[in-house]
């Protein structure tokens, strides 16, 4: 996303999340934990407008997404989302699903690692956005579950068709969109859903341990990284091979790279500036 911006200011508050700046890391805690964080349609608009900002603004270099509570979130509210989508008409139902996987793109479009700290329930919209996190942090209490199918509607919502089954391959992917079933901790870890787990309880101080070396890194480095990764997914190998030449040689071109070669002359630590 480009740095530049009009004239509208940087939104001070949030009205559906908790948004905590710490040195480069953001924190964004989904705050409803006694419907167990279970989304709006705020809450996605909130969500998909915050990683806009953010990722304009440069400032950040790792974002945690947590949830409050006993569990991380429970997907769509069933009251507020569901039961007023009964009473769209097509072109409002498009709107809406169309902001759902809005917030999925800026997750994975933004220039910065999101790292999902997952405990207790992840289900339906829920899991697919700690899906589309670049890391996904979860103690044994984690369980997710893409719970479409239960309520008779397709399996490949927000992207979850196109995103899980390059992380936990076809077969597996077939199995939870198919079936809705849970998955908990131990499986999850065993197919890939998991990327890094954690001790009971500790998910959220492992996540931003994580976040915090991300951010202590190169940031542009792990920028291009992420882009190649989503822009690769469909590329034949001739074109993606190409697209890495080209993104070498523009970041051989920077201050990280001379940098990383002075501190190996010098034995000493890389001081990374993201440029």
């Amino acid at each position: 996303m480009s740095p530049f911006t009009g004239s509208a200011a940087r939104t001070s508050s949030w009205e559906h999340l908790r948004v905590e700046l710490d040195d480069g890391v953001a924190t964004v805690t989904l705050a409803r934990p006694d419907k167990l964080n279970a989304l709006t349609f705020g809450a996605y608009a909130d969500l998909r407008d915050l990683l806009a900002e953010l990722s304009r603004e440069r400032s950040v270099r790792a974002l945690v997404l947590a949830g409050e509570g006993r569990g991380f979130c429970s997907g769509g509210d069933v009251d507020e989302i569901i039961g007023a989508t009964l009473s769209m008409d097509t072109a409002q139902l498009l709107d809406f699903n169309r902001l759902t996987g809005q917030v999925v793109r800026a997750i994975r479009e933004c220039p910065f690692p999101v790292i999902a700290a997952v405990h207790g329930v992840a289900a339906g919209a829920g899991a697919v956005l700690a899906l589309a996190a670049d890391f996904r942090v979860a103690d044994p209490s984690a369980r997710f579950a893409f719970l479409f199918t239960r309520v008779g509607l397709s399996g490949g919502d927000m992207g979850a068709a196109y995103l899980l089954p390059r992380v936990v391959g076809l077969g597996h992917a077939t199995r939870l969109l198919m079936l809705g079933e849970p998955v908990r901790a131990a499986e999850a870890e065993r197919i890939g859903l998991i990327s890094v787990p954690a001790g009971e309880g500790h998910t959220d101080g492992t996540a931003l341990e994580l976040a915090r070396r991300l951010a202590d890194g190169p940031a542009l480095a792990y920028a291009q990284t992420k882009a190649l990764l989503t822009a690769e997914l469909d590329m034949p190998l001739a074109a993606s091979i190409e697209l890495d030449a080209s993104t070498q040689a523009l970041l051989m071109n920077g201050e990280d790279y001379a940098e990383f070669h002075a501190a190996f002359q010098e034995k000493r630590p890389p001081k990374w500036r993201g440029r």
